[in-house]
This record gives C-alpha cells, structure tokens and sequence, in this order.
C-alpha cells in the first residue's frame, strides 16, 4: 500500500474467476428468460422482451448484491468463504453493471441484446429529459402505496456506481483508509434503498405476494447472518476478556492455553485491552500482532504463515511476525505484543 502505485494485471485465476462469474449471471438471464416465455405461453399472454429482460437484469443485480452481501459474515462464521473475498470486488462492479443494464438498457445498434432499459421505455417519451421524467413524474412522497418507487432506484444505483468508481486500491491508497471504507459502507443505504424499491414496485405493478416474500426473504437473511457473525465476534471477545490476568504490577496478560493448541503455522484470536490479537506459531516458536491488516482491516489471524511471513487471507497483504512490518519495499507496520512460554502455556501481554 505504501509502495509506489502500480497497476495490478489480470492474472489467470482472475480472469477465470470473472469469466465463471460472467458465465453464471448470463445463464441466469438466459434462464429467467426462458421460463418468463414458457409462462407467458401457458397463460396466453403476450411476452414483451424489452419489460421481459427489464426484469431479468433487475433481478440479476438484486440476487448478486445478496450474495455480496452475504460474502462478509459468511467468511467470519467459516473461513472457507475467504477465498470469495479475494474477488468480491468484481462482483460489486458487476452489481452495478446489472442495475445499469437494467435502468438504461443496451443500444439497439448493438445486436442481439439490443433492449430498451426501464429509463427509455417508461420515460423515453416525455416531453421533458427522461431524468427528469423520473424525478417528477410521481411526487407522491406521502403516500405508501404511491410512493415513487423510481427514486429509490436512483438513490441505489449512484451509490453503486460511486463504489464502483472507486473500487480499486489506487482511490485506497489516495483516499485513505478511514475514507474509502466509509464511502463503500454506503453499501447498506444502497441496499434499504433496493429494497423499498423492489417492495413499493411490487406493490403498485405486481400483486403476487411471492415477490414481496422473496424480498423480505432476503432481508431477514442479511440481517440474520449479519447479527449472526456479529453475535459471536462479541461473544468471543467477551469470552476472551474474562481470560485476563493483572500481573504483579497490574499489566494485563491473557493465558493463550498450551502451546499445541495453535496449530502450526496459524493463529488463534485473542481479545486484551480492547484489541484484537492474532497468536501465531512457528515450530516452537510464538508471536502476537494485532489482528487489523493496514491494508482493508482484514482478520490477520484467519490468515497463515507462508515463507516467513504472516499473510492476510483478505489481499494477500504480507507482515514479518516478529516485528510487524511488511517486508522491503513495503513500509506497513502492525502493533506486536511480548510473548511468553511457562510450563508449556503461552502467555500475551501489553507491549
């Protein structure tokens, strides 16, 4: 993060993440497309492909956010969801591809997918800018049932594409830190937004209540999951804070357990004084560093060591556990905390 920007190139195993990624969201409009036709001829109602692909775009985005959504407290309730982390990124952007597909539509130059979005087919015709159409057309803000739907859209979709925009380590690194992650936080007002948006839509133009019961469905599921992992991120430090011992001269310390019960090469977590301490052994070997990487505040004690040094399981971010710092030309460094071995136990203290 430190060291002089440059540009990440696309490895293999990106590129084959984003295809599998690409491959999975086209096969789901190819599917939403086809059981929307079978449907329509079994009703005998006439399929419009413009409302029809409309809805597959809008739903596409609606459904990736929930998974994107869904990939934080999953990978703090089971590691094995860290390697979706490495890649969550990508699917942000193409969230806010989807919503963009879904509002504006694709050129109709630009067969075979040429369609008209909801913006052009709802509001193309108004003798005014279609923009403006949308933000004027129903002022109804007093009323639920009314309530114009379009707006909080729009709200959701300039908050995805401002994380879009800025979802890369050069805005990190200029922005900072604090910055950045407060403007990509804004994930959640995008997603109230969606939410009242599919909610109030679906009140005014479709009255199955399978769709409102799908929303609130995966509602109550980010909600869940994200008081779920919540619940036992505190759980376990308040666990761990009635494991504190006062010294003789009142230093706090916490009695990690035996030495075999970190397993070799990884971390156990520990809570003192308000911090987070990730524990790792090396051989015979222990070390303690703050749990925060510099770099996106990712867990380091879910990480492991490799060749040395600790390695973030987030971005890959690389620290010398003895000293906390990031080997040359890298310049991030992460508080340590003393060590020691007695009778076979590991006992952290403060620095």
């Amino acid at each position: 993060m430190s060291h002089s920007y440059v540009a990440v190139q696309w490895t293999r195993r990106k590129l084959i993440y984003d295809a599998v990624l690409l491959g999975l969201v086209l096969g789901y409009v190819l599917a939403f497309e086809g059981v929307s036709a079978a449907l329509a001829a079994r009703s005998g109602v006439m399929l419009e492909r413009d409302g029809m692909l409309i809805r597959a775009f809008g739903s596409a985005a609606y459904v990736l956010l929930h998974v994107t959504l869904s990939i934080g407290p999953l990978s703090r309730l089971d590691p094995r969801f860290h390697l979706l982390l490495f890649n969550r990124r990508h699917m942000g952007v193409m969230v806010f591809v989807l919503a963009l597909l879904h509002v504006n539509g694709w050129p109709q130059s630009l067969p075979p997918l040429g369609f008209h979005g909801a913006l052009p087919l709802y509001h193309g015709f108004a003798p005014v800018d279609p923009w403006l159409s949308l933000l004027t057309s129903n002022r109804h803000y007093d009323d639920l049932i009314r309530f114009p739907f379009e707006a909080l859209g729009l709200v959701g979709l300039v908050i995805l594409f401002v994380m879009a925009a800025t979802s890369h380590d050069f805005w990190l690194v200029n922005l900072t830190a604090p910055i950045w992650k407060a403007i990509h936080m804004a994930v959640y007002v995008a997603y109230a937004a969606l939410v009242g948006h599919v909610l109030l839509g679906a009140l005014q133009t479709n009255r199955s209540p399978l769709l409102s019961g799908a929303v609130l469905l995966g509602l109550a599921w980010i909600l869940g999951l994200h008081l779920l992992s919540g619940w036992r991120e505190w759980w376990h430090e308040r666990r761990m804070a009635s494991l504190v011992i006062q010294d003789g001269a009142g230093a706090p310390f916490v009695d990690v357990g035996p030495l075999e019960s970190i397993p070799d090469g990884r971390a156990v977590v520990v809570f003192l004084a308000g911090e987070r301490v990730a524990v790792f052994r090396d051989g015979d070997r222990v070390h303690a560093l703050s749990n925060v990487c510099q770099h996106q505040n990712g867990p380091l004690g879910e990480g492991c060591l490799i060749d040395g040094c600790v390695v973030c399981p987030w971005h890959g971010y690389e620290y010398r556990p003895e000293t906390g710092a990031s080997p040359p030309p890298f310049q991030e460094k992460v508080p340590t905390f003393p060590v020691t071995i007695r009778g076979g136990r590991v006992f952290v203290g403060l620095p």
